[in-house]
């Protein structure tokens, strides 16, 4: 076999050269690793299955969350859609003439970006013939065509502009067009059972929007429970000193969270839930005061003050402020997908001038956290009349408070049990 050497390698033989090569390769892919934990976002993406199931000897994760969806007792349960903005895409997965398929309140719908840059989402299916928009769709100007028959609809209204082959449009040919909006590095969309204009705005991150902090990274999962479950953790505060108390670092299997190789670590947690006044009653707060304590010594440098808002029943704005981590927010988003499924999103952007890997630690300390409420909500069932004591005041409340985004029409969940399997 003749080997052939060309440029900086030339002058040395085969095996000196391999040689040469592989503590190079080494050497690559270390600094690779280091630039991805240095700067580069975190992506967390879990599946359904993934997180807060526990499956018995033999049987797949799989398995186990489609059997507990089966057997799991749902109640006597709130509507399962709640009006108001809810999270669709981050900005940066729809880039320009881009078209994509999302399911969101057990529709499909289409969401793109025009030609003006501007996003449309509208349903995914042609009133035509039925073919999915965002399958093979292609996007013209501002309008989707269809890639069966090549009709166009225009996303602001939906109003049905061109039809290869016909003479005329009517005046009824169209596509229900969803109000969208996109701030925060996001796509949002407006849910309303009577189709009512949004009551309010998606508020907008300033820092965000001029670039002054930066996007650092993001989480996803997929959980198995009702919407309200989810936002009325903010009110549930005796929850936080049994499940969030235990060592970070003992993990999210509530089965040895609370071993005795981690007492050396307590999180304490202070929390103080309220509804904001109107105008802005749509709107709640909660502030969370959190202090870390290593073999009973308090440490400092790691207390953080947080002040959660949320914004109607999906959105929540995380905002932390720390005199040695720097100032960012954590964007907090439910989305539900089914009536009993829900996507749940977290984004935290930071200040520039801070070290990425900050802002990765948080968000990370966040996900372990927020992982084993998971396992809660994956298998608990909703109590329409729990039994509570005086302590438990702030979940009534919210309760009370949550009840403003339903409305007489909003969709319930079906009495059949109908599959859930995916």
């Amino acid at each position: 076999m003749e080997w052939a050497w060309s440029g900086w390698l030339s002058p040395f033989e085969p095996p000196l050269a391999a040689w040469l090569l592989g503590p190079s390769l080494l050497l690559a892919l270390g600094l690779l690793w280091l630039y991805r934990v240095l700067f580069a976002p975190l992506h967390l993406v879990r599946r359904l299955h993934d997180v807060g199931y526990v499956p018995e000897p033999g049987t797949e994760r799989r398995q186990t969350a489609n059997q507990v969806r089966w057997r799991r007792k749902r109640g006597d349960l709130p509507p399962v859609y709640p009006n108001g903005w809810y999270r669709l895409l981050g900005s940066r997965q729809l880039p320009a003439a881009a078209v994509k398929n999302v399911t969101v309140f057990g529709e499909q719908l289409a969401v793109y970006r025009g030609a003006d840059g501007r996003a449309y989402a509208v349903d995914a299916y042609c009133p035509h013939l039925g073919a999915n928009l965002a399958v093979g769709g292609r996007v013209i100007g501002d309008c989707i065509e269809c890639p069966f028959h090549g009709w166009q609809f225009r996303g602001h209204d939906g109003k049905c502009t061109v039809i290869p082959y016909a003479e005329r449009v009517p005046d009824f040919a169209r596509v229900r067009s969803w109000p969208l909006c996109e701030v925060n590095g996001a796509l949002y969309v407006w849910f309303h059972c009577d189709r009512q204009e949004p009551g309010w705005s998606v508020p907008v991150q300033n820092e965000i929007q001029s670039g002054e902090w930066v996007f650092r990274g993001d989480t996803e999962h997929l959980i198995n429970c009702h919407i309200q479950e989810i936002p009325e953790n903010a009110a549930d505060v005796a929850h936080l000193t049994h499940l969030h108390s235990p060592a970070i670092l003992s993990g999210t299997d509530l089965r040895n969270t609370r071993c005795r190789r981690w007492g050396f670590m307590r999180h304490d947690w202070k929390v103080q839930w309220s509804e904001e006044p109107v105008p802005d009653r749509h709107c709640s707060r909660m502030l969370v005061n959190h202090t870390l304590h290593i073999l009973g010594w308090r440490c400092p440098l790691l207390d953080l003050h947080v002040v959660a808002r949320q914004v109607g029943p999906g959105l929540v704005y995380m905002l932390f402020n720390h005199a040695f981590l720097g100032r960012g927010v954590i964007l907090h988003c439910v989305t539900p997908v089914e009536p009993l499924l829900q996507c749940v999103t977290h984004c935290i952007y930071y200040q520039s001038n801070v070290p990425a890997l900050i802002p990765k630690a948080l968000i990370m300390g966040e996900c372990i956290q927020f992982e084993r409420d998971v396992m809660i909500w994956n298998n608990k069932t909703y109590m329409p009349r729990p039994l509570l004591v005086k302590e438990d005041s702030a979940i009534v409340r919210h309760r009370r408070w949550y009840s403003q985004f339903y409305s007489d029409n909003s969709p319930r969940f079906p009495a059949p049990n109908h599959s859930l399997d995916w």
